[in-house]
């Protein structure tokens, strides 16, 4: 048994990646799923979905890894965060469809609790912000609109969860109703300084506590799959937030470490250490990762929009058939044309938590083309990196820049990566492992059965594949700045 299965569980497709016993992959398997999109600025999945496309991906992988299932040592989850899942305890049937960390639909209920007075005791007591990104006020939409859901919630008949909760109560068979801290952290629910679910904040949400799965460390027992899924009884051991999970796989344990992963979205978490630092800058303070009842903190800050910008030229637009063409498209556009887009499909997150706004370009003439458009929408990566990190170091240490560590698909793009270095002014590393979220995953099982390398010796193992050395010159960088900010200053007045 020296082999681990991580499940990536993300916001567009399941993955599952075998490791072996030196942490390499050896297997990996992935199936996409389908969005939904009621109404405009709504976002949902079917759980069902969700799970379906999991079993298939672990099965597909280790049968690619030519293995038994006996061979599985341990499993370790990762997930897409703050997606929200209702079901009931009896016949494990969701309530509803799954609503999605990018969904919108409870802005009015932030704004009424924010106009109420309640954001400094929602940052005091969670960490977090008064947005519909989470999922307290998730949970409370779906109790007020789903016929029975509130009187079947207070009689304890209904189970509430990220979607690792969801996974981990099908893989076990409804024997195991769990998060990890990390999960815990993100649903506005959580007490971060007591380590507990807050009474306080489901008192003011609406939450039954009755709903709450119980949370463990990252790094502890989930149960064990059932039989039947895939021919043995397989230890779940480790669970964390997908970004919370690429922090592990990057290595970042020191405070000041700061990584960056490019998936759907954006999210750069900086490690702050036993400390829970309060932003100044509307970011989030969240838990990294827990171990032996400790946790580790850090700062955070999201994008709603990053990968999603290639799918929207390739889907949306029509412009790419894949993303590699997008980069080949912005090196041929024309440098004296300044477009500029702003991706708030879904709103603007960090450091602006604009929900209401939506996307728009600037700059655009006739001579504007895909390749224009290609540039702009991947170096709205970049700058939106560059608002996120301004505010982040700015929390911790004003004069702190750090190497920024990156991951995640768009991370392969050589020019977007180059852009971040040139429009950030530091330098930039890119692992040799760029599955880092499911490493993450896979060493928290790993470490769980002592089959993988402590923390130390862990991150020593790490390794870059590319370094990427700002080239822009100050001037070049001050203007395309000054082009971000102006059309940032137009949306958001």
């Amino acid at each position: 048994m020296t082999h681990v299965l991580a499940i990536d569980q993300g916001t567009t497709s399941s993955r599952a990646i075998v490791f072996d016993a030196t942490m390499r992959i050896v297997a990996k398997a992935q199936q996409e799923f389908p969005q939904h999109f009621p109404q405009s600025g709504w976002v949902e999945h079917d759980p069902a979905d969700l799970w379906s496309t999991t079993v298939a991906t672990c099965r597909d992988a280790i049968e690619g890894a030519s293995l038994r299932p006996a061979d599985i040592a341990a499993i370790g989850i990762t997930n897409q965060r703050e997606t929200t899942v209702i079901w009931d305890r009896r016949t494990g049937r969701p309530i509803h469809n799954a609503i999605v960390w990018q969904d919108r639909r409870t802005s009015d209920i932030c704004a009424r609790l924010r106009e109420a007075g309640h954001e400094e005791t929602v940052t005091d007591r969670t960490g977090l912000l008064l947005d519909p990104y989470f999922c307290g006020t998730k949970i409370a939409w779906l109790l007020d609109n789903v016929e029975g859901a509130r009187a079947r919630a207070e009689a304890g008949q209904l189970a509430f969860g990220t979607v690792d909760s969801w996974l981990i109560w099908n893989l076990t068979g409804g024997a195991v109703h769990a998060t990890d801290a990390t999960n815990a952290s993100r649903t506005m629910l959580y007490d971060l300084h007591k380590g507990r679910w807050s009474q306080t904040m489901c008192d003011m949400l609406g939450v039954p506590m009755a709903l709450l799965p119980e949370v463990r460390d990252s790094d502890a027992s989930f149960g064990a799959t059932r039989a039947d899924l895939f021919g043995a009884e397989i230890p779940i051991i480790g669970v964390a937030g997908d970004q919370q999970a690429a922090t592990i796989g990057q290595a970042c344990f020191r405070p000041g470490m700061v990584k960056s992963t490019y998936g759907t979205g954006c999210f750069a978490l900086l490690n702050t250490g036993d400390t829970p630092v309060r932003s100044q800058n509307r970011l989030l303070t969240t838990i990294a990762y827990q171990f032996g009842g400790r946790p580790t903190y850090a700062l955070e800050g999201s994008i709603f929009v990053a990968g999603a910008v290639v799918q929207w030229l390739r889907d949306g637009l029509t412009l790419i058939r894949d993303a590699e063409e997008a980069q080949v498209l912005a090196a041929q556009a024309d440098p004296a044309q300044d477009v500029v887009l702003v991706p708030a499909f879904t709103g603007l997150g960090a450091p602006y938590w604009r929900p209401e706004c939506r996307g728009a370009l600037f700059g655009l003439t006739r001579a504007t083309g895909p390749r224009e458009l290609a540039r702009a929408a991947l170096e709205s990566v970049g700058f939106q990196t560059r608002d996120l990190l301004k505010a982040m170091w700015s929390d911790w240490q004003p004069d702190a820049r750090n190497t920024l560590r990156v991951d995640g698909g768009l991370s392969a793009s050589d020019w977007a990566m180059q852009f971040l270095a040139d429009i950030l002014d530091v330098q930039v590393d890119r692992p040799e492992i760029l599955e880092t979220t499911a490493l993450g995953a896979a060493w928290l099982a790993g470490r769980g059965i002592d089959l993988y390398p402590d923390q130390a010796d862990f991150a020593d193992s790490w390794r870059v594949a590319r370094r990427f050395e700002p080239e822009m010159s100050l001037d070049a960088r001050a203007r395309k700045v000054a082009s971000w900010e102006a059309a940032i200053r137009a949306l958001t007045n």
